[in-house]
């Protein structure tokens, strides 16, 4: 059972420990209630396999909720990272898939994001996820890191390129009403294209969880191209790299988007 209740991500085994001891989820069991009380999408199957084997055992109510909660809590002080791939499947390889976890830990954000990427294309369907939870969750704080490329022999003054990058991201990307905050580097816009550019492919969540990954925001690399990374929940890693991308900003090395 606990191999179950850990192939669940966590955000998901805290929703299920909340719901079991509010009475919310009682037996028996459906995948449509889950579903419907937990956001449980795809898991559903595997939470309502648990959630009987859990009754076979005899935990149901505040029992099992006080049960999912002590395994949680042992499983968020580990540090072990989970393995995340794009691409064709491995048999008999368990790996997590790109854009499942992009998506998770979006989606279940209630204090803070940071987020970085070097390329994304199709806006509203990238930032998709991002804005509907900002629009859900008031207090959430955003930051997007993105990369201004300069196309080769291009010699537009930094300031207009900079300025239309930021007309097409608020008028055309961004698919929300609320707003994030979005950086860049400007050296990626320096006229003879050694400065640098902002190239990091990561993200943090509430300072607990960490994504680091190959895979830009595109279709392609979240769904097709062979892409890896590693995802973990540590706050002493998580806390370190939301420091490192505050202090690039508080050191005036990243510069903030102008508004439409």
């Amino acid at each position: 059972m606990i191999d179950a209740l850990l192939a669940l991500p966590a955000h998901l085994r805290r929703r299920l420990s909340e719901s079991l001891a509010a009475g919310i989820i009682t037996p028996p069991y459906g995948e449509a209630s889950l579903r419907s009380a937990l956001g449980a999408g795809d898991h559903a199957a595997a939470t309502a396999d648990l959630l009987v084997q859990l009754e076979r055992a005899g935990l149901v109510g505040l029992a099992a909720a006080s049960w999912t909660r002590a395994v949680d809590e042992a499983a968020s002080r580990a540090t072990s990272p989970d393995l995340v791939w794009s691409g064709p499947e491995v048999p008999g390889l368990h790996a997590r898939d790109t854009r499942r976890v992009y998506e998770e830990l979006l989606g279940s954000a209630n204090r803070s994001i940071w987020a970085s990427t070097y390329a994304y294309f199709d806006g509203p369907r990238a930032f998709e996820v991002l804005a509907a939870r900002m629009s859900a969750v008031p207090m959430l704080r955003v930051t997007l890191l993105l990369n201004i490329q300069r196309r080769r022999g291009d010699s537009t003054a930094a300031e207009q390129l900079v300025r239309k990058f930021a007309d097409r991201f608020w008028k055309v990307d961004w698919p929300g009403n609320v707003r994030p905050l979005v950086y860049y580097d400007p050296r990626s816009l320096d006229l003879e294209g050694k400065g640098g550019v902002l190239h990091a492919k990561a993200v943090v969540v509430d300072d607990e969880a960490v994504f680091v990954t190959s895979a830009n925001l595109t279709e392609a690399a979240l769904d097709r191209n062979i892409e890896v990374g590693l995802v973990v929940r540590d706050r002493v890693l998580a806390g370190t790299l939301a420091a490192h991308f505050s202090g690039l900003i508080d050191r005036d090395l990243l510069s903030l988007l102008p508004s439409a």
